[in-house]
Order: structure tokens, then C-alpha cells, then sequence
């Protein structure tokens, strides 16, 4: 087990500079402190209540969502940071879905629930690419869940499969609310720019509006022509509780502020022929 403490900046802006092939990170924000631990994982091809399988290659994300559900992870790891501030980096992942792919029957593979597979370290392990190149090798579907425009420098790999989808998360078209909830996550023009590039190259893709939060509406327009469909489901945890006391947003934890919305919403993506799907 490699353990180290990085000094870095949060990587907020990917760009693909077409000439040279290669993708460039661009700083937003200042140092923070982050614990990257590498370690050997057991087994890395996992049951799914979501899809067949989920496949999870960090534990931990730098994204530091308010609301991410995955922080009950810190009961099970022993981390004493804070949620955001550690990555726990699964170094014999590859290795090891080259193994288990031979024995597991095939079926669709979620990547995924625990941390963000294109977080800023994606870019120094790739390990994401790699596992998707095994994946793509034996045929099996997948679906990728991401925050980050990184997700575009794999796309020659991604035109490969057959079955796969990216799902972007993006729970409001609000810029300054996006900063309350998600202030380490990529800027949501840069999501909606990725959706479009890669809808354009024939990638299917989808939204997940989920958590819903305030000034979500705008979501129609802005994923208009860059989506196969969308998703959405409520809050369904308190880790954000404070976010919401903290800026006045409490009206939008309410039961009628989510059914109001998802009715809304789904009326207006309906509209304009983009299937949806409500999660509850």
C-alpha cells in the first residue's frame, strides 16, 4: 500500500487541443490538501442493484459533492478526512477485471456509484482507460456516470463498443447553485459542451438530474439536442442539509418542491420529445 499527500489545485477546465491529441488541465482554485492512497483492491467486478455489475476504481472523489451519498463509505475505510480530501486509488484494478471478466457471464457494467471514474487522478492512473479497454475487448455494455469533460479524451475507445452510454450528472442550470452543492466539480457549460461533442460522435447519452435542486428548469433548454434521454430522482439524503439552511434554500427540500418539479419538468422534456424517466 503507496500512501502520499498532494498539494494540487482542483482541475476545473478540460480542453482538447485537436492538433496535438492531447488534453490540458486547467487550475481554478486554490491548494487544498489532498490524501491519495494506492491500494489492492480483492475483487473489482461487483453485483449491481443498479445494472448487472458495477465496477468501482476509486473510492473516494475530489469532486466533494455536499450531498454524495457514497460518504457512508468512511464507516467501512477509516477515513478521518474529510469527505473530498482523500482517494483511495484501486492500482490492480485492471489487472484484476482481466481476471474476473473470463468467469463473470456478460452484462451491463455501471461505472459508477462510489466516486467519480474521471475525477482529476483519472488523468495521472488511467485506470479508467484501461479497464474500458478490457471491457470493450470482450464485448460488455457500458454505462458510464461522470461529472468531468475528461470523459471526451477516450472517445476513439468509446466509438468502439457496442452498448455503451454517459451519463452526465446535472442537478441544476444554475451556475451558482452548481457552486453551493458541487463546488469542486467541473462547471456545468463544460458538462453540457461534453454531452454535446460526444452526442455529435454518436455516443448515446443521458442526464441524470439527480439530486433535483433549485433552478433545475432550465435543464430543458440546455440539454436540448444533446441527450437520448434524462433521469430524475429527489434528494434522498441529509448530508446537505446545511447547504440549505445555510443559503435560505430550505423550500427546496420539501415533498412538494420535488413532486411540483419532477411534474414540471418531465411535462417539458416531454415536450420537446426527449424521453423521461422519474425515479420517484
Amino acid at each position: 500500500m503507496k500512501k502520499r499527500k498532494l498539494t494540487s489545485k482542483r482541475v476545473n477546465s478540460w480542453f482538447h487541443k485537436s492538433f496535438q491529441k492531447e488534453f490540458v488541465m486547467m487550475e481554478y482554485s486554490l491548494a487544498i490538501s489532498m490524501i491519495v492512497k494506492e491500494v489492492h483492491a480483492k475483487t473489482i467486478l461487483s453485483k449491481s442493484k443498479v445494472h448487472d455489475y458495477t465496477i468501482n476504481l476509486y473510492i473516494g472523489c475530489e469532486h466533494a459533492c455536499t450531498y454524495c451519498y457514497a460518504r457512508f463509505m468512511k464507516r467501512f475505510t477509516g477515513h478521518r478526512e474529510e469527505w473530498g480530501e482523500f482517494v483511495d486509488v484501486k492500482i490492480n484494478a485492471p489487472g484484476l477485471l482481466q481476471h474476473e471478466i473470463r468467469k463473470k457471464r456478460i452484462g451491463r457494467v455501471w461505472i459508477s456509484g462510489l466516486g467519480d471514474p474521471y475525477q482529476p487522478l483519472e488523468k495521472e492512473y488511467e485506470s479508467m482507460r484501461r479497464c474500458l479497454e478490457i471491457l470493450s475487448r470482450h464485448g460488455w455494455p457500458v454505462t458510464i456516470q461522470t461529472k468531468s469533460p475528461l470523459v471526451f479524451r477516450d472517445i476513439e475507445l468509446l466509438r468502439k463498443f457496442n452498448g455503451l452510454e454517459v451519463t452526465f450528472s446535472i442537478a441544476t442550470a444554475d451556475e451558482k447553485i452548481r457552486q453551493l452543492f458541487e463546488p469542486n466539480s467541473p462547471p456545468l457549460k463544460e458538462r453540457n459542451e461534453t454531452l454535446e461533442r460526444l452526442h455529435s460522435q454518436g455516443i448515446r447519452t443521458s442526464a441524470m438530474i439527480a439530486p433535483l435542486l433549485p433552478n433545475a428548469e432550465g435543464l430543458v433548454e440546455q440539454l436540448k439536442g444533446k441527450v437520448d434521454h434524462v433521469l430524475i430522482d429527489r434528494m434522498n439524503y441529509h448530508y446537505a442539509d446545511w447547504v440549505y439552511r445555510k443559503y435560505k434554500l430550505e423550500y427546496a427540500m420539501t415533498e412538494d418542491f420535488f413532486t411540483q418539479k419532477k411534474v414540471e419538468l418531465a411535462n417539458a422534456f416531454e415536450k420537446e420529445g426527449i424521453p423521461c424517466q422519474l425515479l420517484f
